[in-house]
């Protein structure tokens, strides 16, 4: 047999949410924070129109997509960084920042890509548990050593959609050294209703170790294209832009990021919808005797302790997948008014065996 690394043998793959079906054949998939909305029909036309183009090579510089994220945030182009989806992105930064002996400070539980891209970029993780339900951020400021080379703070947190506020952010942006970069993860920021979560993108600007990460997957319904992107200041953004694979994002991922932009106010109206749903998701459950934290992403979630794997087997068996993490808790996405209604009666009725 070949050699490989050895960190491979101990690394678990990637789990992506999965589909179920009920014995009569009903089947919603609220496991992976997909939107529930398809792509609009001018994203589409713009598909149809770059896909008589895949022969050629997609622009290696995303140039055309750089300008409009530019233009849409008021950055320099400089400031712009893409890759294939935001977890992509992450893994440039990784592989920017790592080398032996380097850590990498985040959350537990958080993103459970963290640890994966971690490893194979061969830096130490260093998880800080949770507070309750959200970033105990002056404990990961205290877990700050000379060995750290980056933070990540998931805002709102993936998978319990909490939030950190703008006066403990401040706070431990004050006591990270300038020389450990920041990352915000900001993949859910379109969902985001409490007005005392900072935008990222204000925070970056005055400080030269900060950078925000989002995606096109979420709120813009691209999830199957993969376009993610950072913005940072110059030297942190071209640092990334080093570590992209050639082409990474497609011809046809790039241009119907850019018609997404061009049509942002009408994809944020369907945002609103699915934060109404929220909101009514989460009330329902509260009334049935659930504790939930509030959310600020487009999913919920239900602490469940050694029950979570026999809570997403009875809403299986109702044909809703919901994403599961043995012995802590279930992540359960917004979906249809339809889907949503299917798992809340699952829900009610695993309480009330």
């Amino acid at each position: 047999m070949p050699r490989f690394r050895a960190i491979l043998d101990t690394m678990p793959p990637y789990k992506a949410g999965k589909a179920v079906v009920s014995a009569d054949g009903r089947s919603y998939k609220l496991s992976s924070n997909e939107s529930p909305y398809e792509p609009l029909p001018s994203v589409i036309e713009a598909i149809s129109k770059a896909a008589s183009q895949i022969h050629l090579y997609p622009d290696p510089a995303a140039t055309g997509l750089t300008n409009a994220l530019a233009e849409r945030y008021g950055v320099p182009p400089e400031h712009v960084a893409l890759g294939a989806g935001s977890v992509t992105v992450a893994q440039q930064l990784f592989e920017t920042v790592s080398e032996p002996g380097a850590e990498v400070v985040y959350a537990w539980r958080s993103f459970e890509a963290y640890p994966l891209l971690a490893d194979l970029a061969g830096a130490t993780s260093v998880r800080v548990p949770l507070l309750g339900e959200t970033h105990h951020l002056e404990a990961m400021a205290d877990a700050i050593t000379p060995r750290t080379r980056m933070v990540f703070v998931c805002n709102p947190n993936n998978p319990t959609g909490t939030v950190v506020h703008a006066a403990e952010l401040e706070a431990f942006l004050d006591r990270v050294p300038e020389d450990v970069l920041v990352v915000l993860d900001e993949a859910y920021r379109e969902y985001v209703r409490d007005a005392d979560v900072t935008d990222g993108l204000t925070v970056y600007r005055d400080r030269p170790n900060v950078a925000v990460l989002r995606t096109f997957s979420k709120a813009y319904g691209l999830a199957g294209l993969r376009v993610g992107y950072l913005i940072a200041n110059e030297p942190v953004a071209a640092a990334v832009r080093k570590t992209i694979v050639p082409f990474a994002v497609n011809h046809i991922a790039q241009t119907a990021a850019i018609a997404s932009l061009a049509a942002e106010e009408e994809l944020l109206e369907r945002v609103d919808s699915v934060v109404k749903e929220r909101t009514r998701v989460r009330e329902a459950l509260i009334a049935q005797g659930w504790t939930v934290p509030i959310t600020e992403a487009n999913f919920v979630w239900l602490r469940l302790e050694e029950r979570t794997t026999e809570f997403a087997d009875a809403c299986a068996a109702e044909g809703v997948a919901v994403r599961p993490f043995a012995g802590e808790g279930a992540r359960v996405s917004i979906g249809s008014p339809e889907a949503n209604d299917t798992f809340l009666a699952a829900a009610a009725a695993f309480r009330n065996a």
